[in-house]
This record gives structure tokens, C-alpha cells and sequence, in this order.
């Protein structure tokens, strides 16, 4: 098995593993691993300079069996079918480990946004969901936002989506800003996710966080709000790596992350953030390697290979991205006891908040942050239970009990479902 796999084939990888430990036959795997529904469609669009342009957009989805499906559309000229699906094929995974009454789903537009002036974005946006309508909704597929998509994206497309169906429906699309539904909390749902996950773990180990050290790779919206969530709870953040470097120090007091995500805020990354006792070594991913109890990667994927391992000394490993780690690395990592909080269960808290969005918007009736908080706690908190209950009653590593735990809930619901002759 080679390290350079994309993240979509660590995933089928991962998910192959579990299926053998389940030992499930050739027919049920068939009837959950490949997508239900796959829609192509061309987007016209009138430029603002007359001409008309035609945009290839994609929706896929993996699998309703348990819900509605659920995922992101995203605006980049690398859009794929091939991505889409591997993103929608994890969403599913990702919905049923966290127990969350959905399925999984994916949309893009192969497009460079940067390219589109704001009419024409809006107009993209909008021609989409048209193209679309007949496959999305409240009760069929609900998107969200993903790469080079926001809040403004969503609320035209929930305009558009409401306008045609003669309702008003915010139901129908998640990360709308908060004056058209949206959830209080959206934003650093993610990050909280994470949190959460190294807080249960912590309790697990029968670790004092406000005695450990961390270290994060990436700085943007998952890393940044998970290392402020650590650093709040006592724990002395030793390293930080972005797109400019990495940070790191010796101080007992660790990294002031409250400084640094101030610095990004006004610069857009941390290059010239200088602070003293903060050094920057030669090579930013040494950050991987620091000797520090828990580490978080929450960049890129396969950053964790079988060339790095061995070197790696944190105890604990975060998976606030997709696939960071290989699974040839994974594998030496469990040999040697490092416990690893895996991606579909470490980073669903977005997905969580999203669906606590959908469900105020089905009611009508709207939350405190507070209370999604607390509702999204109560949900990560039952799904690391659930895991670290299958981990130890089979002996296996975090990441397949999670894969077991999730595959087993979308198998029973396709197969309680049936086939409709």
C-alpha cells in the first residue's frame, strides 16, 4: 500500500479494512460503498460582457439511507467527479458515526471564482441550484458551504430554491448567515469538534489537560479555534505551523494564541509574527515532530507517513483535517500505543452544527450558542463513547472501531430499507 494515496483512497482503504473486520459479504459492501446518485449538469451563465459562459456543475449522492444527504458544494477549476465523490463517500461516513439522521453528499463547479466579478458569482450561485432543484431540498439533499463558497453563497441559493418552489425554505441549505437562519456557533463548530474529542480522550487516559503540551499544524479556521480551545483549557501550546512557517517555543507559559490569531487576522498569515522565546526552525514540519503530549494536524492530508512515524512523540493525535495520516503510518503509529482520534469522528463537528442549523430551521425556533454548544457536545460526546466501546471490545484501533460504528449503521439502515421491486 503505497503513502501517496489521495485522501479519498485512504478513506476506501480504511473503509475495506473495517469491511473485513465485520466480515461483510460482497453484496452488502456493494450496496453501500459505491454512490446512490451522481447529477451532471451544464450551467449557462450571461456574462457581464454579453457573452454567455457554460460551467460544469456535479452533485453526488452516496447514500440516503439513514437521512437526507448532506455536504458542501464547492467553486474551484479542480473540480472533479472523482473529488466529489470521494467527499460525498466520506460525509456519509461521517454523518453515521456521529449518529446524525443523514446521509453523505458533495456538489462543485468547475470554476476559478476568483475569475467571476460579484454579478456573475451571484448568477453562478443561483443557475445552480436551478440546475439542481429537482435533486436538493429540505428532505432529499442539503447543501452547505465548502471551498471558495460562504454565507452569501448560501442565502442566494436558498433565495433561489425558495423563490421556485413558492415557499420560504431555509431549511433546504446550512451555513446561511444568521439573519436567514443560520446557526449561532457555525463557525468554530469544527474546532470545537476537536476540542471535544482530546477533552473526552483526555478524561479516557486520565490526563490533566492544564498539565500538557500541543502542538498544531495549521492555523486556519480548524487549526486557529482549536488551538485557542486547548489553550483556554490549560494546555501549554508548544508549536504552530501555517502556509509561512512553523512557530515554536520553549517557554513554560507556550505560544500566546490569542496574539497570533490576531496577527492573522490583520495579515492574513502569520509571516513576521515575532514574539520572544519564538523561534522558527529550518523545517516546518518538524512541528509534527515536537516532543509534546498531543498533536493536532489540521492541514493538509498525508502528512503523516511511514518516513516520518517513528519520529513522531505525541501520545495523542488530533485528526482536525482529512487524512493526515497514511495508513501504512497508522498502522505503526497504533503498534506503538499513540492513540489517534480519526478524522470522521475528530472533525464532525461542522457537520454537527449544520445539522442542529437544519433542525432550528425545520422548527422555527432558534438557539444560543450555548444550547448548540451543549447539543453538539451531548453528540460528540456519545459518539467517542460509542467508539472507544468498540475499540476496546475488538481490540481494534480508534480509527476502524469508528469505521466499524459507521458502516454498521448505514448497512442495517439499507438493508431495514430494502429494495423496492
Amino acid at each position: 500500500m503505497s503513502d501517496n494515496m489521495n485522501a479519498f483512497q485512504n478513506a476506501v482503504a480504511q473503509f475495506d479494512e473495517a469491511a473485513k473486520i465485520l466480515g461483510l459479504s460482497e453484496n452488502q459492501i456493494n450496496l453501500i460503498k459505491e454512490p446512490q446518485k451522481i447529477t451532471i449538469s451544464k450551467i449557462p451563465i450571461r456574462r457581464d460582457n454579453g457573452d454567455v459562459g457554460i460551467f460544469t456543475g456535479i452533485r453526488v449522492q452516496h447514500s440516503t439511507a439513514r437521512g437526507p444527504a448532506k455536504g458542501g458544494i464547492r467553486f474551484h477549476p479542480n473540480v472533479s467527479l472523482d473529488e466529489v465523490k470521494a467527499l460525498a463517500f466520506w460525509m456519509t461516513f461521517k454523518c453515521a458515526v456521529a449518529n446524525i439522521p443523514m446521509g453523505g453528499g458533495k456538489g462543485g463547479v468547475i470554476v476559478d471564482p476568483k475569475s467571476l466579478s460579484p454579478h456573475e458569482l451571484e448568477s453562478l450561485s443561483r443557475r445552480y441550484v436551478l440546475e439542481f432543484s429537482d435533486v436538493i431540498g429540505p428532505d432529499r439533499d442539503i447543501p452547505a458551504p465548502d471551498v471558495n463558497t460562504n454565507a452569501q453563497i448560501m442565502a442566494w441559493m436558498m433565495d433561489t430554491f425558495s423563490l421556485n418552489k413558492g415557499d420560504y425554505l431555509p431549511a433546504m441549505i446550512t451555513g446561511k448567515p444568521i439573519e436567514l437562519g443560520g446557526s449561532l456557533g457555525r463557525k468554530e463548530a469544527t474546532s470545537r469538534g476537536v476540542f471535544i474529542g482530546v477533552m473526552k480522550m483526555a478524561e479516557y487516559l486520565g490526563w490533566n489537560l492544564s498539565e500538557k503540551t500541543a502542538a498544531v499544524q495549521g492555523f486556519g479556521n480548524v487549526g486557529s479555534y482549536a488551538a485557542l480551545f486547548l489553550h483556554e483549557a490549560g494546555v501549554t501550546i508548544k508549536g504552530i505551523a501555517d502556509i509561512s512557517g512553523a512557530y515554536v517555543t520553549d517557554s513554560e507559559q507556550g505560544l500566546n494564541v490569542p496574539e497570533m490569531m490576531a496577527w492573522v487576522a490583520d495579515h492574513g498569515t502569520l509571516q513576521g509574527y515575532t514574539a520572544e522565546g519564538v523561534t522558527m526552525p529550518d523545517d516546518p514540519m518538524s512541528v509534527l515532530e515536537m516532543n509534546v503530549d498531543i498533536l493536532v494536524p489540521a492541514a493538509l492530508e498525508n502528512q503523516i507517513t511511514t518516513r516520518n512515524a517513528d519520529a513522531i512523540k505525541a501520545q495523542l493525535i488530533a485528526e482536525g483535517a482529512n487524512g493526515p495520516i497514511t495508513p501504512n503510518a497508522d498502522h505503526l503509529l497504533y503498534e506503538r500505543g499513540v492513540h489517534i482520534i480519526p478524522d470522521i469522528l475528530c472533525n464532525s463537528g461542522g457537520v454537527t452544527v449544520s445539522y442542529l442549523e437544519w433542525v432550528q430551521n425545520r422548527m422555527g425556533y432558534y438557539w444560543t450558542e450555548k444550547r448548540v454548544n451543549e447539543e453538539m457536545t451531548e453528540i460528540m460526546s456519545g459518539a467517542i463513547r460509542e467508539v472507544l466501546r468498540v475499540s476496546e471490545e475488538r481490540k481494534i484501533s480508534l480509527r476502524m472501531a469508528a469505521f466499524v460504528v459507521a458502516i454498521q449503521r448505514v448497512l442495517k439502515a439499507s438493508e431495514i430499507r430494502g429494495m423496492y421491486l
